[in-house]
C-alpha cells in the first residue's frame, strides 16, 4: 500500500473525482457573481488538495506522526471526503449519459439546423441532478462527520431465543453478548467504562465474548485492563480469537516482540482478566443437575482474505452426549461453511466480525449495511431450521471512528 506507484494511482483518481465534481460545480455557479464563483471555486479547490496532502500524510508518515487520535479522525475525513465525491460522481454521470444520448439523437434525427438549435454550443447540465449529486454526497460526508459522536454510544439489544431442546434448568438464562472490542482504537477511557457499566447493569447469568480484543498488540489492552477486568457474572466469562488477536496486520517483530509471543500475551491477558478463553475446545455449563457444552474456536472464515486457525473437530469432540450446545466463533461465514451443513447439532452459534460495517440503516422491518453485499449473515439474529446465528456488531471500532446507523452493540439473550 506504502509505494509511491500505489499512492500515485490512489491521487490519480482523487485528482480524477476533483475535476469532474468540480465541472458541475462550475455549472450550478455559472451565474453566480463573479466574487461568488471566485470564493466557492477556492474553497472547492483547497478542501481537495488539503485531502490529498492528509492521504500523503497518513501514508508516507509513521505511526507517532500527529499521534494515533489525529491520524484516526484524518484517515476518516479523506475517505469520507472521497466517498462523498464517488457519491456524487453518480449522479454527474447519469447526467452525462443524457447529455451524450440527447447529443447523438440531435445528430441522427434532426437536420444540421435542428441539432443546432437542440445543442447550441453543448447540451447544458441538468441543474437538479447536480444539485441531488452534490446533495447526496454532502449528506454522506455530514453523516460520517456526525457518526464521530456515536462511537461510545453503547446500546443493549434485548432478544429472547427459544429451544425445545434447551434444558429446563437453563430456560431464562440471560447471556450477555459482545464482540470486537478493539481497544487499540479508544481514546476515551470514561466512556468505555460506561459501557463496562452497562454490561454489568444487564445483570447477565453469564457474558460470552467473541473475538478481536484488541487491533493487532496485546500491549493496547495495558490502559484497559481495569476496566474489562470489572466484567463479571456468576457462570463466568468465556472468550474466543478473532482475526485481529493474531497480529496479522502489522510487519513482526515489534519493539522485539514476535508475532507468536504476542498472540500468546493476548491469550495471557484473556487469562488476567478473569476471562476462560476457548481455543478449539469446549467447557460444560451445569445448573441444577443439567448440562448444557460451550464450544469456542480460533478464527475461521469463509473467506480466503482471512485467517482458519479453528478446529471445529477438536471443539466438538466429546459434546455429543449434552442436549444443548453454543458455539463462539469471530466470523459468521463459519457458520454456512461449515457449521451447518457438518455440525448441526450446534444450536446457537455467536458471532462478531463485520462491525455492521459501522455505517447502515436500523429500523423495525428493515435494516441495511453495505457489509451484506460481502457477508450473507452481518448483523442480527439468522435462522435455519432449528440453528440459530446471531451476529453482534460490535462493541469497539476500527478505522473509520465513529458509528453511522448502526451502534455499539451489547446483546443480551434469554434463553427460553
Amino acid at each position: 500500500m506504502r509505494t509511491p506507484t500505489n499512492a500515485a494511482i490512489i491521487i490519480a483518481i482523487m485528482l480524477f473525482l476533483d475535476v469532474y465534481v468540480y465541472q458541475s460545480i462550475k455549472a450550478l455557479t455559472y451565474t453566480s457573481s463573479v466574487k461568488t464563483k471566485a470564493i466557492v471555486h477556492f474553497v472547492y479547490w483547497a478542501i481537495s488538495i488539503i485531502a490529498i496532502i492528509g492521504f500523503l500524510l497518513f501514508i508516507f508518515t509513521r505511526h507517532e506522526f500527529l499521534g494515533r487520535n489525529v491520524r484516526s479522525y484524518l484517515f476518516a475525513i479523506v475517505i469520507g471526503f472521497f466517498m462523498a465525491k464517488l457519491v456524487a460522481v453518480l449522479f454527474f454521470i447519469i447526467d452525462d449519459l443524457r447529455r451524450g444520448i440527447q447529443w447523438v439523437a440531435g445528430k441522427l434525427f434532426f437536420n444540421n439546423t435542428e441539432s443546432a438549435a437542440i445543442s447550441g454550443d453543448g447540451i447544458s447540465r441538468c441543474a437538479f441532478l447536480s444539485w441531488l449529486g452534490i446533495a447526496a454526497g454532502g449528506t454522506l460526508f455530514g453523516s460520517l462527520i456526525y457518526g464521530f459522536g456515536n462511537k461510545y454510544n453503547y446500546k443493549v439489544k434485548p432478544i429472547q431465543l427459544t429451544f425445545e431442546n434447551l434444558p429446563q434448568a437453563f430456560k431464562g438464562i440471560k447471556i450477555v453478548h459482545i464482540s470486537d472490542i478493539h481497544t487499540g482504537s479508544f481514546t476515551d477511557k470514561k466512556s468505555v467504562l460506561k459501557g463496562v457499566q452497562k454490561i454489568m447493569d444487564q445483570k447477565a447469568d453469564i457474558i460470552l465474548f467473541t473475538g478481536d480484543l484488541v487491533n493487532d498488540m496485546a500491549i493496547e489492552m495495558n490502559d484497559y485492563m481495569d476496566v474489562f477486568s470489572q466484567l463479571k457474572a456468576p457462570m463466568g466469562v468465556y472468550s474466543c480469537l478473532g482475526n485481529h488477536d493474531y497480529g496479522d496486520y502489522v510487519v513482526w517483530p515489534v519493539n522485539g516482540v514476535s508475532q507468536q509471543q504476542n498472540l500468546e500475551d493476548i491469550k495471557k491477558v484473556h487469562a488476567d482478566l478473569g476471562w476462560r478463553l476457548l481455543v478449539n475446545e469446549h467447557i460444560v455449563l451445569e445448573k441444577e443437575g443439567q448440562q448444557i457444552a460451550l464450544l469456542g474456536v480460533e478464527n475461521w472464515s469463509a473467506k480466503r482474505s482471512f485467517s482458519r486457525h479453528g478446529r471445529m473437530d477438536l471443539a466438538h469432540a466429546g459434546t455429543e452426549k449434552y442436549p444443548f450446545k453454543i458455539l463462539l466463533s469471530h466470523d459468521p461465514s463459519h457458520w454456512d461453511a461449515e457449521i451447518k451443513p457438518g455440525y448441526p447439532d450446534v444450536d446457537l452459534m455467536l458471532s462478531g466480525h463485520t462491525h455492521g460495517m459501522q455505517f447502515g440503516v436500523e429500523l423495525p422491518g428493515f435494516k441495511w449495511s453495505p457489509v451484506q453485499y460481502m457477508y450473507k449473515q452481518w448483523g442480527g439474529l439468522y435462522e435455519d431450521a432449528n440453528q440459530k446465528l446471531y451476529v453482534n456488531t460490535g462493541f469497539g471500532f476500527i478505522g473509520y471512528p465513529g458509528r453511522v446507523g448502526v451502534l455499539p452493540e451489547i446483546t443480551l439473550i434469554e434463553l427460553s
